[in-house]
């Protein structure tokens, strides 16, 4: 599976079996979070976070991004029946915004009626607006300079809202955002929820080394706040399986093509499915010999403008980075890969990966260092090699 490129004799884009494409249904979902029955084998990790989760511990969860950290979650709480309320970090911009997000959560899982006296006894009094017709909303402080006053009023109303026979569990998705809202937001957080009692708070984060630093760095506020998790890439052998059940039914070469597809994806649980997601779109039109490199292409091509977008946002040392990735197998700091792609030094290749890394653009794996996004690796060779 070395060459790539589209280019195949045209085909007939009717599917060649009109009763099978009517009687089967994509397999494969990716870009959201997944359940039943597209959620793949996780079967040990989904036991002990539901486990953590019927405990007093709160949970920590970091994995680099597109894992399905999320996913895990939200089918662990599902199964667990309890009430959830989920905040993606990346998204609030002070702690009034925090506030405010966190508070139309709660309207959403709670009725108004039930939630409209602990308002009233706010410091701060919101305003609460709502849509008569589509029961949206919208909720405001309206002010900047008491963040950490309806922050604490927030909070602490989540903490009245839980109880013992119908505990709440809240998630901060991509926690490590906190340090680019607030300065002193970490401690004022910390000491408002070490006080609360009968909910689970959940910690998700995508950059390994800032979760680390707030949660291990014993001069954090949040230091040894919860049970640390590691989320890592799933065992080939549970992937194959699921690939290959649902790969069986369109194609006499499942096995093959699903050692092909994770050979590619390198077991990323993200790009495993949409490249199978893609694969069984070729495959349902008709039985072509090269359908992994087909989609492969073809996925490479579709985002050919944000690649080359996002490249040209990067220096000189960055992109020698990345090349040495995607087209060789020495490790990023030897004097060999320093000498091939013409990085200066070590120091120099290091600070390019821990940039790269923070940026999402690369992954910390057990062989050293890979890019993350396999197309965007692809789209480098195909690049390299035109």
């Amino acid at each position: 599976m070395t060459n790539t490129n589209n280019s195949e004799k045209p085909r007939n884009e009717k599917p060649r079996n009109e009763k099978l494409r009517n009687k089967l249904k994509n397999p494969f979902k990716f870009g959201s979070i997944v359940d039943n029955p597209y959620f793949t084998n996780r079967v040990e990790e989904l036991e002990q976070i539901k486990s953590i989760l019927d405990s007093d511990v709160h949970l920590i969860m970091m994995s680099p991004r597109r894992y399905g950290k999320t996913s895990l979650i939200m089918k662990a709480i599902k199964e667990i029946n309890r009430p959830v309320i989920l905040l993606d970090m990346q998204v609030v911009t002070s702690e009034v915004d925090f506030a405010e997000q966190l508070l139309k959560k709660i309207h959403k899982l709670f009725p108004y009626e039930k939630i409209k006296t602990f308002l009233k006894s706010f410091r701060i009094v919101p305003t609460v607006l709502i849509n008569p017709i589509s029961d949206e909303i919208n909720i405001s402080f309206n002010s900047n300079k008491s963040g950490d006053i309806a922050l604490e009023d927030v909070l602490n109303l989540i903490n009245k809202l839980s109880s013992k026979s119908k505990r709440l569990i809240v998630v901060f998705d991509e926690f490590q955002a906190i340090r680019k809202i607030e300065k002193r937001m970490e401690n004022r957080l910390r000491s408002i929820l070490q006080h609360h009692t009968d909910i689970n708070y959940v910690f998700l984060g995508s950059q390994e080394s800032l979760i680390r630093d707030i949660f291990e760095n014993n001069k954090s506020p949040f230091y040894h706040f919860g049970y640390l998790f590691p989320l890592s890439k799933i065992p080939e052998s549970d992937f194959q399986t699921y690939l290959q059940k649902r790969l069986k039914n369109i194609s006499k070469r499942y096995i093959e093509i699903s050692e092909d597809i994770l050979k590619f994806s390198k077991k990323h649980p993200y790009y495993t499915q949409q490249l199978a997601f893609s694969v069984w779109e070729e495959l349902i039109h008709e039985e072509i010999n090269n359908p992994v490199e087909i989609a492969i292409g073809k996925i490479a091509s579709y985002h050919d403008v944000d690649f080359e977008r996002m490249w040209n946002t990067l220096n000189r040392t960055d992109m020698k980075i990345l090349i040495g990735l995607a087209t060789s197998k020495n490790l990023p700091l030897s004097d060999i890969f320093l000498q091939n792609y013409n990085i200066g030094s070590s120091s120099t290749a290091y600070s390019s990966i821990m940039k790269l890394t923070r940026e999402g653009l690369v992954n910390k794996s057990q062989k050293g260092y890979e890019i993350e996004d396999p197309f965007f690796r692809q789209w480098i060779i195909q690049k390299r090699n035109f």
